[in-house]
């Protein structure tokens, strides 16, 4: 697109990023993330949640919340959406400790959790008491 003459905005590098992300092309997806920077773009609250999601259903939940946690220090702070895509995530990958925290620092933010993370948490809550009953 460049060599055509194209002017690359936020737009298709966030298609591209969300394209590999979903084939399975993670560290692609991670370098064309860091080339944003390089070239003068700066990445939105979408671009970092695609990252995030992409991370998480690659099982690498920590990378995730790194990401996560970063975006703030791009301001570019995240919204009750990509927190609950992070707790999610994190759910997911069995990091229940670490989803707690941050449904508590979303909580003290103003935000509260979507009807698919509160599910999380209560089949999360009813299969932890099964397996003490048991």
């Amino acid at each position: 697109m460049q060599k055509n003459g194209l002017e690359l905005d936020i737009v298709p590098y966030t298609i591209l990023i969300d394209g590999l992300c979903k084939a399975g092309h993670i560290e692609v997806a991670k370098e064309l993330f860091r080339q944003l920077s390089d070239s003068g773009l700066k990445p939105n609250v979408y671009k970092y949640g695609v990252m995030i999601n992409g991370l998480c259903k690659e099982r690498l939940p920590d990378e995730a919340y790194r990401f996560f946690g970063s975006m703030e220090d791009n301001d570019c702070s995240p919204n009750s959406c990509y927190y609950n895509v992070m707790v999610q995530g994190l759910l997911r990958n069995s990091h229940t400790s670490k989803a707690m925290q941050l449904l508590m620092k979303m909580v003290g933010k103003g935000f509260s959790a979507d009807a698919f993370t509160t599910n999380l948490f209560m089949d999360l809550i009813v299969h932890s008491n099964k397996s003490i009953l048991l």
